[in-house]
């Protein structure tokens, strides 16, 4: 078995685990309000006043998207393709609501993880707190966003993270033993992180560019888990607490990500563990590719509207 460098693992793992507790009872405690004023005001995918429930659908997405990303395939690019695919979401809710709905799975992934997987907890922590930064500035600014602007963006994002997965699956990154960053490989990894940390805020998961990344830095891929991992459980509560004070995130889809979903984790990292997943990997991959388009393809056809329902000027 890989053994962690000599570090005070055991205290630094006590310690991110409790304040990774508190930020799971703040992302509660901000969902919970926020449900309350999106039933009582409406917004947000749910009327005023209407009782809040998930569906089939949406829970089996949240069961599906979070099994898969248990086991390392990541939940953010599929989860779009099936809200654009069913039409469960409106475009400029998809980022918030992959946030909001992701965020209670994705915390208990981090808890098994990080104590069953060893890595370095200088690595491991600097990493995660540039990741929640990166998301904390990333959302202030998606949340804002108009429609067309987020079809863009998610929809250039889904494209880059089509590549990586691309790139990933043609050239495997063999990777290391190391498990600890140092010096120069360390300032590379938080940068590096910090930027995906921003970029899980437009829907672009942080799984697949994670794992490349600790491959190409020399370390063991296994590493990887606890810090892709731990980097999102503490990420999307910031993340998604901004999604939810401006409403721009849809109430019954997020739901049915969080109730769909937990069970699926504990499924997939206890019962599972393992499968050989090379062709869900080539079909997440044409299934990517084909919402990035589907969605540049909106964001046109909106330009167009908006560009023929203005007036002309006569000389």
């Amino acid at each position: 078995m890989l053994q962690p460098p000599q570090t005070d693992l055991g205290n630094a793992k006590t310690i991110l685990l409790t304040a990774l507790a508190l930020f799971g009872l703040y992302y509660i405690a901000v969902v919970v309000r926020g449900f309350q004023r999106v039933k009582r005001e409406g917004g947000a995918g749910h009327q005023a006043g209407a009782p809040m429930a998930a569906d089939v659908p949406r829970l089996a997405t949240g069961f599906f998207t979070n099994f898969f990303d248990t086991l390392g395939i990541g939940s953010y690019a599929t989860t779009t393709s099936i809200f654009r695919f069913l039409k469960l979401v409106p475009d400029e809710q998809i980022p918030g609501t992959l946030n909001v709905g992701h965020t209670i799975p994705t915390v208990a992934q981090a808890f098994i993880y990080t104590q069953i997987v060893p890595v370095d907890a200088t690595t491991l922590i600097l990493m995660i707190a540039a990741a929640a930064v990166g998301a904390y500035l990333g959302a202030g600014v998606v949340a804002s966003w108009s429609r067309r602007n987020v079809q863009i963006g998610m929809g250039l994002a889904l494209l880059g993270a089509c590549a990586i997965m691309l790139a990933g699956l043609l050239h495997p990154v063999p990777g290391g033993d190391a498990l600890a960053l140092t010096g120069g490989k360390l300032g590379i990894a938080i940068a590096v992180n910090l930027v995906l940390g921003a970029l899980m805020t437009l829907g672009i998961g942080l799984y697949a560019p994670c794992m490349i990344l600790i491959s190409l830095l020399g370390m063991n891929p296994t590493a990887a888990f606890p810090i892709m991992m731990g980097s999102c459980a503490f990420l999307m509560p910031v993340a998604s607490a901004r999604f939810v004070r401006s409403k721009s995130f849809n109430a019954r889809a997020a739901l049915g990500l969080m109730i769909g979903g937990l069970p699926a984790v504990l499924i997939a990292a206890f019962i599972v563990k393992s499968l050989p997943l090379l062709y869900v990997k080539w079909l997440v991959v044409v299934v990517v590719l084909y919402t990035a388009t589907t969605l540049l393809r909106a964001a046109a056809r909106e330009r167009a509207a908006l560009g023929a329902t203005r007036p002309t000027s006569t000389p």
